[in-house]
């Protein structure tokens, strides 16, 4: 079976369920969800006067889109408490917002099958754009109730610091 270029024993993919993510120096429990971390760079065409041909295409603008987290709702006020640095119902003309501190990096660290760190990723000046508290609620349903936090990003990047372990067995 073929191996992965990099790892000397491991012929599979990683699972996407052992994640972690933390703020503040801080683990924020119960989150069951994160959307994909995606990069679009947008494309400039142009070409020169009288070129027939194609035009040519470079890179232009870089858009990071924005990171949804979810998670069951508890007695955990974290999302919230973030949520209400951006805006806060009450707080008087000229307080709704937390100017100082309402932008934040956010760490997210994924781990192989046995529980270790393989990758992590540093999350760059996040902000909460939409903070739902609770779900439509429904007298008729058996689930769980859940929160989420859309966080707006200037931008992501590998920690390349993290290393994945060797995985003998493999």
């Amino acid at each position: 079976m073929p191996e992965f270029p990099d790892s000397k024993s491991r012929p599979d993919p990683y699972k996407n369920y052992q994640f972690r993510v933390k703020w503040d120096g801080k683990y924020i429990s119960g989150i069951s969800k994160v959307s994909a971390l995606v990069r679009t760079t947008e494309v400039v065409d142009h070409r020169e006067g009288g070129d027939p041909s194609a035009p040519h295409k470079s890179p232009g603008q870089n858009k990071f889109e924005a990171i949804t987290l979810e998670r069951g709702v508890t007695q955990d006020t974290a999302f919230e408490d973030w949520a209400n640095l951006v805006w806060r119902y009450g707080a008087g003309l000229g307080s709704e917002v937390s100017l100082g501190d309402f932008r934040k990096d956010i760490y997210l660290e994924f781990y192989n099958e046995a529980g270790q760190l393989v990758l992590a990723y540093n999350v760059y000046s996040c902000w909460p754009s939409e903070y739902q508290a609770l779900p439509d609620l429904n007298a008729d349903a058996n689930a769980i109730a859940i929160q989420h936090i859309k966080l707006e990003t200037e931008g992501w990047e590998r920690d390349t610091s993290v290393v994945a372990p060797d995985e003998p067995g493999g």
